[in-house]
């Protein structure tokens, strides 16, 4: 029987599979979504979209629908450390709203818990901004149908991988290791590497959801693949070469999977990760591994240095299977014969030894940097301050097409530092706060940190690398303060 289902979430990666299946089935479906990361070019023919947010869905919905899945929520554990206004504000905002809506018009709802609630013997609930409102918000869910009777269902989703996912900011981890290997670029493992997750492929996911939302009722409805893989091993899967990356926060061990109810209804998993990836292997053949180096500018370093350098320093440390060359200013005679500190850092100054050097840096570091792209296929260029560093990486960009990636580092940001990176910033770079007041500050300048934009051939291992100098800089800013 045909009915009207509600996706919020429908123009993003399992919405517009599930969108697409409840379309063919014969249903009449309605997507909401805001676009935060779904795209238009998701569209399925038949399927009505509308545009906004969830907070709002009682009048951009006036119908009454028979079920509405609700996948319209934030959804990146570590990015979401940075994000927790927005995680608020989609998961927790959004999602009571959506709980009334399907009270007043007496549709089902499925909703789209998260496995992180599951990590770590139940700890990882509470490991991120994340995963604290996904687990909150499933027992808000069944609070709703204790005190106003309201059908659901709650699902839990396993790392979901097929076509459509996406490799930026939000990306998920399989689509980042595909895209690597298809570029040659080298895959990112964050330490320790042996953190297991279950890969679940899109259609299983889908699969499980109609079957949910046709027959389910109540909790712990886990949709996902049994069998675990460590994250090296998947690296290993796809074949070329690994970069471990230090540990950051959020990163759960292991994940517990139970299928027990979905199964019940018929469900099992049809497609299975190490087969997928052996299909993308033999559909490429033989990929060019690209140099694993990175260009960055800063405007002081060894032995001139302050908390961004010294972060700096202690990502780089970690990192010893990257080569970093170092566009900086001699800032001080003291610094000329001054060495590396790191085998994998190769420094390159410029100037003539005094804090004047600085205004130097947009053209002689400019002029080095040139060189060096000549002679180097960089993964992507860094820029550690929005400052001087910054225009002769501009340069370096407009030249070379080296994907550009600006930190904010430790810097103080006032209406100079703002009207500098309005300047200067151009649509395909990005801009990233490594403290909380600064992306407040920064607010204002929400367009050039679109989560839509990318950094190019570099963009999932310059996040991997953000990342961890942002939690590295955070680290070291608790302990002097």
């Amino acid at each position: 029987m045909s009915k009207l289902i509600v996706v919020t979430g429908g123009a993003g990666f399992v919405g517009t599979h599930l969108c697409k299946k409840l379309q063919e089935q014969g249903h009449q479906v309605i997507s909401l979504d805001n676009y935060f990361t779904g795209s238009r070019e998701n569209h399925v023919s038949g399927v009505e979209y509308r545009e906004g947010h969830t907070k709002d869905i009682e009048s951009l919905i006036p119908e009454s629908p028979d079920l509405v899945y609700h996948l319209g929520e934030y959804s990146r554990v570590e990015k979401s450390f940075e994000d927790i206004e927005t995680v608020w504000d989609l998961n927790k905002t959004g999602t009571f709203a959506v709980l009334e809506f399907v009270r007043r018009r007496g549709a089902k709802i499925v909703y789209a818990g998260s496995s992180t609630k599951f990590a770590d013997e139940g700890f990882g609930k509470d490991q991120s901004p994340y995963a604290w409102t996904k687990a909150t918000n499933t027992e808000l869910v069944k609070n709703y149908a204790a005190w106003y009777g309201i059908s659901y269902a709650i699902t839990y989703f396993y790392n979901v991988y097929g076509p459509g996912e996406r490799a930026g900011a939000f990306g998920t981890v399989i689509e980042i290791y595909r895209q690597s290997f298809l570029k040659g670029r080298p895959l990112g493992v964050t330490l320790p590497g042996t953190q297991t997750r279950n890969f679940t492929h899109v259609s299983d996911i889908v699969d499980g959801l109609v079957r949910v939302g046709e027959e389910g009722e109540g909790d712990e409805f886990g949709i996902g693949d049994e069998r675990a893989y460590a994250i090296q091993e998947v690296a290993e899967l796809f074949g070329g070469k690994t970069i471990p990356l230090p540990e950051r926060a959020g990163n759960r061990m292991n994940s517990e999977v139970d299928t027990t109810r979905v199964r019940l209804l018929g469900w099992e998993p049809k497609t299975h990760l190490a087969e997928y990836i052996q299909e993308i292997r033999e559909s490429v053949g033989m990929v060019e591994t690209k140099e694993t180096r990175v260009l960055v500018f800063t405007t002081t370093f060894h032995p001139i240095a302050g908390p961004a350098e010294e972060a700096l320093h202690t990502l780089m440390e970690k990192m010893p299977d990257v080569q970093f060359d170092i566009v900086t200013t001699l800032f001080s005679k003291d610094a000329r014969n001054v060495a590396s500190p790191l085998k994998n850092v190769a420094i390159h100054r410029v100037g003539w030894g005094t804090p004047l050097d600085k205004y130097l840096l947009p053209f002689l570091g400019a002029k080095v940097a040139k060189g060096l792209a000549r002679e180097h296929g960089y993964l992507f260029s860094w820029s550690v301050m929005a400052s001087y560093g910054t225009l002769a990486a501009l340069s370096v960009r407009r030249s070379g097409r080296i994907p550009l990636l600006v930190t904010l580092a430790d810097q103080h940001i006032g209406w100079v530092e703002r009207l500098f990176i309005r300047m200067v910033m151009r649509k395909d770079d990005q801009v990233y706060a490594s403290l909380p007041d600064q992306a407040k500050k920064l607010s204002s300048l929400s367009a050039r940190m679109s989560t839509k934009k990318s950094l190019g051939d570099g963009d999932a291992f310059a996040n991997q690398v953000r990342f961890a100098y942002a939690q590295t800089l955070q680290a070291q800013y608790k302990k002097s303060v």
